[in-house]
């Protein structure tokens, strides 16, 4: 068998094993382990922290030291539950102008995690990864760098690469943060054929053809979404239909709803909305978005307004209606999670060393508290996986 047919048979093997775990994924009932990600600092956090989720209770349970890391401050999971990554946002490792990008070893059943290697980023600040739905290949964004960076996935979860790496070129509008390229998020399409980086200081969202079995990307055909000036894309999510995406602008706090063509791998711009109240004028700045799994709304951080957007989505046309902004239980959202089953939102409160949880109302999308926060220093992203 020579080796692009292994490839496409290694590809169609993992694909049909993630289908079938889907329908494994969290119930009404289920346990998760809530994996998050943190900034790192003396007589604060540690690393990458652990807790576990009763679905059935909305509980969430005391963080455990998961991994002593640097400053992991996005973690991504491997599509077997077996592998966990992180980046490492810094600009220096081993003496080298980068960042770092680490693998673990995930026990699914007792949530540890054990260091297995670490990997230069190819770019100073890396703050963001994702896995593509095989398990072949990750994806890195280098913020400082403003760059991309693809790594093998070996057969024991280790990191090998940079294999590819992309670098952005450009400026934008905003003087003071759009100096030059700023790769802000690595994100794939449901197809897994096509790679997305957001660049917040170019104001476009890059397109890739990914090449998962090779652990390679190419610059596609057209090769960016340009936003409007001075946006600052910073976080994308795909509609469970495939069809749709949703870009988060930091600048100008937005969310722009786009339609999106899976034959060809673009994004088409078609409504823009703020994400805060009209009556809002202090400063604020947009972090996160995620879509609901039911497909019904889309949710976006503000940093200042300190709350969590809801946006309904019409299921025939795509257009968003505000449905309301819900305070997040502390200060700088800086990420937040929705459970598989739709029923939780849990949102990572940077400033004040929290993680809050939020009931999600099914019919109307509204965020109602449960009174359930717990401690962890500097919280970043929050990334669920089932327990065994």
């Amino acid at each position: 068998m020579n080796t692009s047919i292994k490839r496409r048979a290694f590809a169609l093997a993992a694909l049909l094993s993630v289908a079938l775990g889907a329908a494994a994924t969290a119930a009404p009932g289920d346990k998760l382990w809530v994996f998050v990600g943190t900034y790192t600092k003396p007589g604060g956090s540690k690393g990458i922290y652990r807790c576990e989720l009763d679905v059935a209770a909305g509980k969430l349970s005391d963080p455990q030291l998961a991994a002593e890391a640097r400053n992991p401050s996005f973690v991504a999971l491997h599509p077997s539950g077996k592998y966990l990554y992180a980046v490492g946002e810094v600009n220096e490792l081993n003496g080298e102008k980068t960042g770092g990008v680490s693998a673990f070893g995930l026990d699914p059943a007792s949530g540890a995690l054990t260091a297995l290697n670490t990997q230069p980023s190819g770019g100073t600040g890396p703050c963001h990864l994702v896995v593509d739905k095989t398990g072949q290949t990750v994806l890195v964004a280098n913020y400082g760098g403003g760059s991309a960076t693809t790594y093998a996935v070996e057969s024991d979860g280790r990191l090998r690469g940079p294999v590819t790496k992309v670098q952005h070129a450009g400026r934008g509008k905003n003087q003071r943060r759009q100096e030059g390229p700023h790769a802000h998020c690595a994100n794939l399409d449901p197809t897994n054929r096509f790679a997305f980086v957001a660049d917040l200081g170019l104001d476009k969202v890059m397109s890739y053809r990914l090449d998962a079995g090779a652990h390679t990307i190419a610059a596609n055909d057209p090769p960016a979404l340009n936003l409007e000036p001075g946006a600052g894309p910073r976080h994308m999510a795909f509609h469970p239909d495939g069809k749709r995406a949703y870009v988060i602008n930091e600048l100008d706090s937005t969310l722009t709803a786009c339609a999106y063509d899976p034959d060809r791998g673009v994004l088409t711009a078609r409504q823009t909305l703020s994400t805060l109240p009209q009556d809002f004028k202090d400063d604020s700045s947009t972090a996160e978005v995620v879509v609901h799994p039911s497909g019904k709304f889309v949710y976006g951080s503000n940093r200042g307004h300190d709350s969590i957007a809801a946006f309904a989505i019409d299921p025939a046309t795509g257009a968003l209606r505000m449905a309301g902004h819900f305070g997040s239980q502390g200060r700088t959202p800086r990420s937040f999670n929705i459970d598989p089953s739709g029923a939780y939102l849990i949102a990572a409160n940077q400033d004040t060393n929290n993680l809050a949880v939020f009931r999600i109302d099914a019919e109307s999308g509204k965020l109602t508290p449960t009174g359930q926060k717990v401690a962890v220093g500097a919280p970043v992203c929050v990334e669920f996986l089932a327990v065994k």
